[in-house]
C-alpha cells in the first residue's frame, strides 16, 4: 500500500491509554452508540480505517486530542448477544493531525497528514543492536513486582518488532507513556523508550535495576 492510497480524512477513536501501532493488532469492545455508528460507517468504505487518538488537556484544562495517532484497519469483528461488537484493528500507519472536520456524526472525524510516516507503511523494521537476554531479565523483574502472568515462550519467540510493539501497546504505563512510545521515530528509539520506562518502574518500587 502506498500513502497515495490511504484518505485525506479518518474516524477517529479517542480513548485514554490505548495504543495501535504499525502492524499490530488491537482488540477493541464497542457499545457506545456514537461508535457502533461510527463503526457501522467504516464498514461501509474501501479502506475500513479507524484512527486510534490520545485524548489530552490543554493549558486551561481544556479537552483536546493529541497530535499524532495511528489508524488501523478493520480486521476482525463479531457481535456479542447483547449487540456489542468485538472487532480487531490492525495498524496500518501513525498520522499527524491536521484539523477536525465539521459535519453531523456523533463521533469526531479529521483531517490528517501521512507524509511524517512513510516507513510505517514498509517492511518490518529490525533492531540490530537489540540484546534480548538483558531485556528479557529486565522484563521478569519488572513482571514479578506487578504479579503479572505472561506466556514466556510466546514472548522469547517473538520477532522484535513483534515483541517491542505488543509491549508497547500491552504494558499497563501512563496515557503520556503510551503517546511516547507512539511518537518514537524507530523500532530502535521504541525500545530505548520501553527500556527507560521499565526501568523507571522499577527505580520507583525501589529496586535499582538498569539495563546494559
Amino acid at each position: 500500500m502506498k500513502q497515495t492510497d490511504l484518505p485525506d480524512t479518518l474516524p477517529l477513536f479517542p480513548l485514554p491509554g490505548a495504543l495501535l501501532l504499525p502492524r499490530a493488532r488491537l482488540p477493541l469492545h464497542i457499545f457506545e452508540p456514537r461508535y457502533l455508528a461510527m463503526l457501522e460507517d467504516c464498514m461501509k468504505t474501501p479502506h475500513r480505517l479507524i484512527g486510534m487518538i490520545q485524548p489530552r488537556l490543554g493549558p486551561q484544562g481544556e479537552k483536546r486530542l493529541s497530535a499524532i495517532g495511528c489508524a488501523g484497519r478493520l480486521t476482525g469483528f463479531s457481535e456479542t448477544e447483547d449487540h456489542r461488537y468485538m472487532i480487531t484493528l490492525t495498524g496500518v500507519s501513525r498520522f499527524r493531525l491536521r484539523a477536525e472536520v465539521e459535519g453531523f456524526t456523533p463521533y469526531k472525524r479529521a483531517n490528517i497528514d501521512w507524509q511524517p510516516f512513510s516507513r510505517d507503511l514498509g517492511r518490518e523494521e529490525t533492531d540490530p543492536d537489540f540484546q534480548r537476554e538483558p531485556f528479557l531479565a529486565l522484563l521478569s523483574r519488572y513482571f514479578a513486582t506487578r504479579d503479572l502472568g505472561t506466556d514466556w515462550s510466546g514472548i522469547k519467540a517473538a520477532e522484535t518488532e513483534l515483541l517491542i510493539n505488543s509491549l508497547s501497546m500491552l504494558l499497563p504505563f501512563s496515557p503520556e507513556d503510551k503517546q511516547a512510545l507512539l511518537e518514537a521515530p524507530s523500532l530502535i528509539t521504541r525500545r530505548e523508550t520501553l527500556v527507560t520506562l521499565l526501568e523507571f518502574a522499577l527505580h520507583s518500587d525501589g529496586r535499582d535495576e538498569t539495563l546494559q
